[in-house]
């Protein structure tokens, strides 16, 4: 009786274990999910006109994207992330540091080239922002015509 209880312990104890292992993960990868989860949905907010709430969120956003970056460092999707939220929060020295670094590691990303181009436009960096765009260019891709289309109306 000894033995199988045992047995039934030792079973519950490796089940829980591997189901643990199973479950936990890539928490950077979770973390990223959640925290461009977090910025769609402040987007969404943002184009309704409810800019506050959509302030709190990207900063909630901010705190996921943080511990992804730390966790898996320097991945240019969460990096454009970070500097989108950034941006939205009204830090826009530390957003443009996360997008040139994103940019280092892949110059062709398009989220980066479109935000960057954005934030040089809020910056009155014209030129800079027609660098973005220009990079864009062949992409045949929403980031390209969104970018155009704020660059014609200043």
């Amino acid at each position: 009786m000894k033995k199988i209880f045992f047995t039934i312990i030792l079973y519950m104890a490796l089940f829980n274990i591997v189901l643990g292992a199973a479950s936990s993960g890539d928490s950077s990868q979770s973390n990223y999910k959640k925290g461009s989860s977090i910025i769609l949905k402040a987007k969404k907010l943002e184009e309704k006109g409810k800019i506050e709430k959509a302030k709190k969120r990207y900063e909630k956003a901010l705190k996921y994207l943080i511990k992804s970056n730390k966790e898996k460092p320097n991945q240019p999707d969460t990096l454009n992330y970070l500097g989108f939220a950034l941006r939205k929060t009204g830090n826009l020295k530390e957003a443009e540091k996360y997008y040139l670094i994103g940019l280092g590691i892949d110059p062709n990303h398009n989220g980066i080239n479109e935000y960057l181009g954005e934030l040089y436009i809020n910056t009155n960096r014209m030129e800079l922002a027609k660098e973005r765009l220009e990079v864009l260019k062949s992409c045949n891709c929403e980031e390209y015509q969104e970018l155009k289309e704020l660059i014609d109306r200043e």
